[in-house]
C-alpha cells in the first residue's frame, strides 16, 4: 500500500483514434499523454471507515487534483487529440464547474482557445476560477441541460469543437487513469466505489481495474434524487429522469451517457444510492476525520460506506472525486450533517408565560450541557392560551445519546416537548 502525490513524470504521447475501443492499452496511452500535467493524488488510510467497515478502508485523494477534481484528467486528453485544425478553431464546453475548470485548465496549457458556458446560478468561485484558468466564460440558462443546449448551438454555429464531460471515448479514457493508479497504490484493494453522474469516471475507472484485477469489485453511487443509472440498468437502455435534484451537484445527471452506459452496465457490478442526509454526513465525517475539504459529489462513496458499512468486501478504496463545494453549500451541507449526526437538537416546548420562566428553561439546559444556538419565544399566537407561550429552541449537542439526556432533562423538569 503506498500513498503518492506530486506530478507525474514522462514525455507526452497523442492518444488512439476517437472511434477505437476503450481498453486497458487505451488508458495507458491516456495516462502518458497526462505526463507532467495530471498529479498521481495521493491515497490516505481512514481509521475511522475501516473500523466502521472492519476492513481497511483508503480514501482515494482527487479533490487534490490539479483543478481540485478529475475532471483535468478527460478534458486534457480529450482536446491533446484533436487535430490542428479543430484546436485552432477553439474548444467549447458546459458546466457548473468541475468540467468547467478542467477544459479551461487544459485548453490553456495546450494553448487552445475556450469558451465555457455556465449556468446563471454557478457559484462565483467556480465562475472566478473557471475564467482564472483562461476561459471566456459566459452565463445561460438555469440548469446545465439548458447550458449544454446552448454550447451545442456555439458548436454548430462557431466550428469550436464540444468538449463533452462524460460521453466521449477520449474522456473515458482520460478518466480511467484514476483507476490505474488505485490499481499501483493499493494492489490488495478487493472494492473501489466510485460516484457516478453520467458516468464517465465510473466506466473509465471500471475499464481499468478490470482489465488488470477481474476480481475487484466497482461498486457506483449515486444519490437517490438523481440516480438515473438504477431505472435505465433496469431497462437496459438509457432513461431519462425529470428534474434530478440533489446538493451533490456533480453527479446531478438525468440522463447517462451512451458510451458509459454500456461499460457501467458490463463492468460495474452494482449501483448503489444515498441520500441527502448520508452525504451531507459523509461530508462532515470527511472534514472532521479525514481533515479533507470535500464536496457532495465527492463523498458519495463515503456515503454508500456509512449506509452500509458492512456490505463492502475489504480493502476499500472511495474515491473522492472532487473537492471543489461553494463555502454557502459547504455552510449549509455541514448544518444537515450535524443534524443527521445528531449533533443539532431543534425542540419546541410549550410553557408558562411568567417572568423568569425562560430564564429557567435555559437553566435546565445549561445543566444538561447543551449549547444554545438560537432561540424563538412566542407569545401571540392565537393557539396559545393567555397564561401561555412556546419556545422553539436549537441546540448544540454531543451525539444522539446527549440528544436523549437533553430530553430526559427536560421532562423530568416537567416541560412538555411538542416537536
Amino acid at each position: 500500500m503506498t500513498g503518492r502525490s506530486g506530478e507525474a513524470g514522462g514525455a507526452p504521447s497523442a492518444p488512439p483514434s476517437a472511434s477505437a475501443p476503450i481498453t486497458l492499452r487505451r488508458v495507458v496511452e491516456a495516462r502518458r499523454t497526462l505526463a507532467g500535467v495530471a498529479r498521481v493524488t495521493a491515497v490516505e488510510t481512514s481509521r475511522y471507515l475501516s473500523a466502521l467497515v472492519g476492513s481497511p478502508v483508503y480514501l482515494k485523494c482527487e479533490n487534490l487534483q490539479r483543478t481540485g477534481s478529475f475532471k483535468l484528467r478527460g478534458g486534457y486528453v480529450r482536446i491533446a487529440g484533436l487535430s490542428p485544425a479543430e484546436r485552432a478553431a477553439g474548444v467549447v464546453a458546459a458546466s457548473a464547474g468541475n468540467h468547467a475548470q478542467g477544459v479551461a485548465l487544459a485548453a490553456s496549457l495546450l494553448g487552445v482557445r475556450s469558451t465555457v458556458f455556465m449556468p446563471e446560478g454557478a457559484p462565483l468561485p467556480k465562475i472566478a476560477a473557471t475564467r482564472d484558468y483562461g476561459a471566456e466564460v459566459r452565463l445561460r440558462g438555469q440548469v446545465v441541460d439548458e447550458t449544454m443546449r446552448v454550447a451545442q448551438e456555439h458548436a454548430a454555429a462557431t466550428g469550436a469543437v464540444l468538449i463533452h464531460p462524460f460521453d466521449h471515448p477520449d474522456v473515458i479514457a482520460g478518466q480511467g487513469t484514476l483507476g490505474l493508479e488505485i490499481v499501483e497504490q493499493c494492489p490488495d484493494v478487493r472494492t473501489v466505489v466510485v460516484g457516478v453522474g453520467g458516468g464517465g469516471l465510473a466506466a473509465g475507472v471500471a475499464v481499468a481495474v478490470k482489465a488488470l484485477r477481474p476480481d475487484v469489485t466497482v461498486v457506483g453511487v449515486q444519490a437517490e434524487g438523481s440516480a438515473a443509472y438504477v431505472p435505465s440498468l433496469a431497462a437496459g437502455h438509457p432513461v431519462t429522469i425529470p428534474a434530478p435534484t440533489t446538493i451533490a451537484d456533480g453527479i446531478r445527471v438525468g440522463r447517462p451517457g451512451d458510451i458509459p452506459f454500456k461499460i457501467i452496465g458490463d463492468l460495474v457490478d452494482e449501483v448503489r444510492t444515498v441520500s441527502e442526509d448520508e452525504l451531507s454526513s459523509a461530508l462532515l465525517v470527511c472534514l472532521e476525520r479525514a481533515k479533507l475539504v470535500v464536496e457532495p459529489a465527492g463523498a458519495s462513496p463515503v456515503a454508500a460506506l456509512l449506509s452500509a458499512p458492512h456490505s463492502f468486501e475489504g480493502p476499500v478504496v472511495a474515491v473522492l472525486s472532487g473537492g471543489n463545494v461553494d463555502p454557502l453549500l459547504m455552510h449549509r451541507v455541514l448544518r444537515r450533517g450535524m443534524v443527521a449526526a445528531g449533533r443539532y437538537l431543534s425542540l419546541r416546548l410549550r410553557l408558562t408565560d411568567r417572568p423568569g420562566a425562560l430564564a429557567t428553561l435555559l437553566g435546565v439546559l445549561s445543566v444538561a450541557d447543551a449549547n444554545v444556538l438560537d432561540v424563538g419565544h412566542v407569545r401571540t399566537d392565537p393557539r396559545l392560551g393567555l397564561t401561555e407561550a412556546e419556545v422553539d429552541v436549537h441546540l448544540e449537542t454531543k451525539g444522539p445519546e446527549h440528544c436523549a439526556q437533553v430530553g430526559a432533562a427536560l421532562r423530568e423538569a416537567g416541560y412538555t416537548v411538542l416537536a
